[in-house]
């Protein structure tokens, strides 16, 4: 395992479509590996594929609970609202408020190929929704209700 360089906004790949897995291969098995371990060192909870360089439709997803990783991901269904701070490891030290349906559900083929579905609410549904608009080349700042804000002016506000 390594750690891989994420790429930070400003860099094209990060507003690119990914192109679907067609088998996972040791390559891609060494890649979902690196990006748990990336996304672990950089304290995140979701990592997609283009945002260490890949074109590929991977996402992982640790909120604390259960690591998921996503191949091919579909999005089959939401619901509900929340409105909330996010950030992106993309966009380090950045934060904005962002409206995200409250659930959603995903239909995706984990890395044996077979196929499953998942559903999550409040921040497994957002970090499920931010990690494939990465895979489809969008960016949270693009839907940031009120701008990006400085990382430290929120931790400012919570002390």
């Amino acid at each position: 395992m390594a750690l891989r360089q994420i790429r930070e906004l400003g860099d094209e790949i990060l507003l690119k479509p990914c192109r679907d897995v067609k088998e996972v291969t040791p390559r891609i098995r060494e890649l979902i590996d690196d990006m748990f371990e990336t996304l672990y060192d950089a304290d995140g909870v979701g990592l997609a594929a283009p945002q260490v360089g890949i074109l590929k439709k991977i996402v992982v997803i640790d909120i604390g609970d259960d690591p998921h990783v996503l191949i091919n991901p579909v999005l089959l269904e939401t619901s509900g609202e929340q409105r909330g701070n996010e950030g992106c490891l993309s966009v380090p030290g950045k934060y904005g408020v962002v409206t995200r349906p409250n659930y959603a559900k995903v239909l995706y083929y984990d890395e044996d190929m077979q196929q499953r579905e998942l559903e999550g609410t409040e921040l497994l549904a957002r970090a499920i929704l931010h990690e494939l608009d990465h895979l489809e080349g969008k960016l949270y700042v693009d839907m940031a209700e009120d701008g990006l804000h400085n990382v430290e002016e929120l931790e400012e506000e919570n002390n």
